[in-house]
């Protein structure tokens, strides 16, 4: 299994994203509730540890790392 890389970049007046949000924007998640039950489901790393905090805020060099998708937040 490969390894997918995505960077998300945030907008200059943008100082976090939500981890649910970020899921659901970059389609890994199919929707919000999607989103929210991978977490619980101890799926979703953030800077290799798991997170359960579904609105965890998420900000510039955080890594997440779901299944085979590693998403850099720029």
């Amino acid at each position: 299994m490969s390894i997918i890389e995505k960077e998300f970049v945030m907008k200059e007046n943008q100082p976090f994203i939500e981890l649910n949000k970020l899921l659901k924007m970059l389609q890994i998640a199919q929707t919000g509730g999607h989103a929210k039950m991978m977490i619980q489901n101890n799926e979703v790393y953030v800077n290799e540890a798991i997170e359960t905090r579904i609105r965890k805020k998420l900000v510039k060099s955080d890594q997440i790392r779901v299944g085979n998708y590693l998403i850099k937040i720029g």
